[in-house]
């Protein structure tokens, strides 16, 4: 909890409506968890960051990726995604997705170099211009 807190913090004044991070308790984390693939990376024996994935019919939907604050930039988050698009292929999923805020263009950047490319805009109930995007890297065949 405390790691996804810390790195969504610098979102707070910048994105509306605020980050579903808010709306994750322990125990909502732990059923996210137990439903959902739960990838970890450590660093001198602490947490370092974390990413979930869940199978969906069409992709495999990527969330919650998070590094601590003070080891972004250091291939944490990219080592994270590795791991989950591997598993996309273990799994014969041949597509990953996920959404990532409009206002958070530096996030936009970020999952293109990692291979993502804009498919969609959409916006979240009750805002009648967008507020997210839709992503999509193919992995496999």
């Amino acid at each position: 909890m405390e790691l996804l807190q810390a790195a969504f913090a610098y979102q707070e004044h910048r994105i509306d409506p605020p980050s579903s991070v808010h709306a994750l308790d322990v125990g909502s984390l732990s059923e996210k968890a137990r439903e959902e693939h739960l990838f970890l990376a450590h660093a001198d024996g602490d947490l370092a960051g974390c990413v979930f994935a869940a199978k969906q019919t069409s992709a495999l939907y990527v969330s919650k990726l998070a590094v601590r604050p003070h080891l972004q930039g250091r291939g944490v988050g990219r080592r994270l995604m590795g791991a989950v698009e591997e598993f996309a292929r273990q799994s014969g999923q041949a597509l990953l997705e996920l959404n990532t805020r409009i206002e958070l263009t530096e996030n936009h950047r970020t999952f293109e170099r990692l291979g993502f490319v804009k498919v969609a805009e959409h916006a979240h109930e009750g805002f009648d211009w967008p507020t997210y995007v839709t992503m999509q890297k193919r992995v496999g065949s």
